[in-house]
């Protein structure tokens, strides 16, 4: 596939996700992945349209994934975080929440989500 094509395919996925159409972006997102596992902006895109569709097993694969590629990015621990949380992980979670906070101390969302899971509950799972 020339990076034309790929290019073409994640900006169709990324324009429907913009649209709401979380669904239908799966398939462009999908088909750029198979063609470019490496790009982390792909799975980035496909982590979040897994995060909107409740798929949290597939959106923690893709933000693993992610991580992989671009160990620092703050955005992936978070897209981690989420993932994880929503499969009842929140101690797994909450280390992520962390991670992206210490990264970008500024982000309003990620001190949000890092203070909700800041006490532990008996019911945590790793």
């Amino acid at each position: 596939m020339s990076e034309i094509d790929l290019y073409g395919l994640f900006q169709e996925g990324r324009a429907r996700l913009a649209r709401g159409d979380t669904a239908q972006a799966l398939v462009p997102l999908e088909r750029a992945r198979r063609a470019a596992p490496d790009q982390a902006s792909i799975r980035e895109a496909l982590g979040c349209a897994y995060l909107r569709l409740r798929r949290f097993r597939e959106a923690e694969a893709e933000f693993e994934a992610m991580l992989e590629l671009a160990p620092n990015d703050h955005y992936a621990y978070y897209g981690l975080g989420r993932a994880r949380e929503a499969l009842g992980k929140r101690q797994l979670a909450r280390g992520h929440y962390r991670i992206a906070t210490l990264l970008r101390p500024s982000n309003d969302d990620y001190q949000r989500a890092f203070r909700r899971l800041a006490r532990p509950t008996s019911g945590d799972r790793a």
